[in-house]
C-alpha cells in the first residue's frame, strides 16, 4: 500500500558545504532550518533583521548587508498598541529596545557583524513566506513588520509575480559572487483565508521559478513548501496553532534538505555533528 505522495527533490545543483559561509534570510521557517543548521555545524547567519516575510523586505536586507549602512535616528520607530519601545520597519519586534540609543546600539551592532559575514558569505538561503505586503503612507517604505501601529498608517497589496522576479532577479544579478536557493515556506498565512493563501504562495513559487530559470547553477529552488503540504498531508505534522510545521515536520524537511544539498562526502561529518549536539542537549539537562 502507497500511503504518501513523495516529494522528488533531487539532487540541488546549488551545494552547501562545511567550507561555506551561509546567509540564511526570510521567515520563521527560514529561521527554523538555519537555527538547525547552526546546531549541525555550519557556518550561517540567520535573519540578522529578524524575520521576514516578503520579498521587498528581504531584498531591501540584501541591500543593507552589502552597504554596511548604519540605522539612524531617522529610521526609529515607537511601537504601538501602548507598548511604546522602539524599533524601525526593517525590522521584526524582537529587535525593539526601551530608547532609540539602545535599538541603534543593538541593531546597527548587529548590521556591523552580519554585514562582514555577507561580505564572505557565498551561499544565500531565502524563504519567502507572502506575496503581500505593507507601505507605510506617510513615508512609502515597504514595512517588514508594521510594530503594531494603527491599520490607518499602511496600505496593503499583493505583489505580481512579475514584480517580485523582477526583484529577485535583480538581487541575485548584483551579486556574481554568490549563489542563492530559495524555497517558499510552508507556513500557512491565513488572514486572508484559504484561497488568499493560496494564491499569495502561488505568485511566490511563480516569481521563484522564473529566476531559477534565468540563473542556472546561480540560483536553485528546494521544495520545502511541497514536502510539508503533500508528502506530509497531515495535521499531526503542524504545530498547535495548525499553521506552523511541528519541530517532527521540520527535522524532516531539514534531513531533505541536507539529502538534496550536502556532498555525499560530507554526510559523515553531519552525523558526527548531530551526534556531538544530542550529547551536549543530554548533559546540559
Amino acid at each position: 500500500m502507497k500511503l504518501q505522495t513523495p516529494v522528488d527533490a533531487g539532487r540541488c545543483p546549488v551545494p552547501v558545504t562545511y567550507e561555506d559561509k551561509i546567509t540564511v534570510l526570510g521567515s520563521c521557517f527560514a529561521a527554523e532550518m538555519g537555527s538547525r543548521m547552526e546546531g549541525a555545524g555550519f557556518d550561517v547567519c540567520v535573519n540578522p533583521f529578524g524575520t521576514l516575510f516578503n520579498p521587498v523586505s528581504v531584498c531591501n536586507s540584501i541591500s543593507r548587508l552589502a552597504s554596511g549602512i548604519p540605522f539612524r535616528e531617522k529610521d526609529c520607530v515607537e511601537i504601538g498598541a501602548g507598548d511604546r519601545r522602539i524599533c524601525s520597519f526593517s525590522h521584526h519586534t524582537s529587535f525593539a529596545r526601551p530608547g532609540a540609543e539602545e535599538f541603534l546600539s543593538y541593531a546597527n551592532g548587529v548590521l556591523a557583524e552580519a554585514s562582514a559575514f555577507w561580505k564572505e558569505s557565498g551561499k544565500v538561503i531565502i524563504t519567502l513566506g507572502t506575496a503581500w505586503v505593507f507601505r507605510h503612507v506617510e513615508s512609502g517604505e515597504i514595512a517588514s513588520n508594521c510594530l503594531k501601529r494603527p491599520a490607518a498608517e499602511f496600505s496593503r497589496e499583493r505583489l505580481s509575480v512579475d514584480q517580485i522576479a523582477a526583484l529577485l532577479f535583480a538581487t541575485v544579478r548584483s551579486y556574481p559572487d554568490k549563489q542563492f536557493i530559495f524555497t517558499v515556506s510552508p507556513v500557512r498565512h491565513l488572514g486572508d483565508g484559504a484561497h488568499g493563501n493560496s494564491l499569495s504562495k502561488a505568485t511566490l513559487l511563480l516569481a521563484v521559478d522564473k529566476v531559477c530559470e534565468a540563473f542556472p547553477g546561480r540560483a536553485a529552488y528546494f521544495p520545502s513548501y511541497e514536502i510539508l503540504l503533500d508528502e506530509l498531508r497531515d495535521y499531526r505534522f503542524y504545530a498547535e496553532d495548525m499553521v506552523h510545521p511541528s519541530a517532527q515536520a521540520a527535522d524532516y524537511i531539514f534531513e531533505r534538505f541536507m539529502e538534496a544539498a550536502l556532498p555525499l562526502s560530507e554526510k559523515d561529518r553531519l552525523e558526527e555533528n548531530r551526534r556531538a549536539l544530542l550529547a551536549s542537549r543530554h548533559r546540559s539537562r
